[in-house]
Order: structure tokens, then C-alpha cells, then sequence
């Protein structure tokens, strides 16, 4: 997936960085969420 996206901001350099980053953080986030809602607060 990283390599993608990588690819599509215009190879392994800034774009990949940004976009890797990103993913990163939005699976982070559906983590919190999924502890939150099993752990019930």
C-alpha cells in the first residue's frame, strides 16, 4: 500500500512520505475507536 501510494504522489520521495504518513494516522485513528467502542467509554 505504501509503495502505491508512494508511486502515485509521484514516486518514493515527498508525495509517498505525506501519503504513508497519512495512513499511518487514519489507521491510528480506527484504532482508538475500535478500543474505545470494545472497552465501552
Amino acid at each position: 500500500m505504501g509503495y502505491t501510494a508512494g508511486s502515485y504522489g509521484g514516486g518514493n520521495g515527498y508525495g509517498g512520505l505525506i501519503t504513508s504518513t497519512a495512513t499511518i494516522l487514519v489507521l491510528f485513528i480506527l484504532l482508538v475507536i475500535v478500543s474505545r467502542s470494545v472497552l465501552g467509554y
